[in-house]
């Protein structure tokens, strides 16, 4: 888990780790990142998903997802949350992420979309 951007929306990310970790999950929060930092932390961590707190720095989250698939990661799922309008959801799945989560997301079912997900994923290899 990781912020693209210095805010001061905190909570949701932090509110989102707990509950993945609740649900059984290992998780990884690294606070704000650049994406080169976010690519690093993902590849010694050797991570499933990657969860990117946006606030809106989209340039941040495609350049993050240009460098996933230079260095042959494409098949780690990345998720998002934050403030995103709904307009933008689109141009977001077309960068790459797998499962978009604005504020009031149901957190048992981020829970769910990373597990199958992942469990897609696993039976791929």
């Amino acid at each position: 888990m990781a912020k693209t951007s210095l805010d001061g929306h905190w909570r949701g990310i932090a509110v989102v780790t707990a509950a993945l970790r609740d649900a059984g999950m290992e998780v990884v929060y690294g606070g704000q990142l650049t994406p080169k930092e976010i690519l690093a932390s993902a590849i010694h961590e050797d991570v499933d998903v990657v969860g990117l707190h946006i606030g809106g720095r989209y340039g941040s989250v495609k350049e993050f997802m240009d460098m996933l698939h230079q260095k042959g990661l494409g098949n780690v799922v990345v998720v998002a949350g934050g403030t995103i309008p709904p307009e933008d959801i689109p141009l977001l799945q077309q960068m790459g992420i797998a499962g978009v989560f604005p504020p009031g997301s149901e957190l048992d079912k981020i829970a769910s979309f990373i597990r199958e997900r992942v469990r897609g994923q696993q039976g791929a290899k």
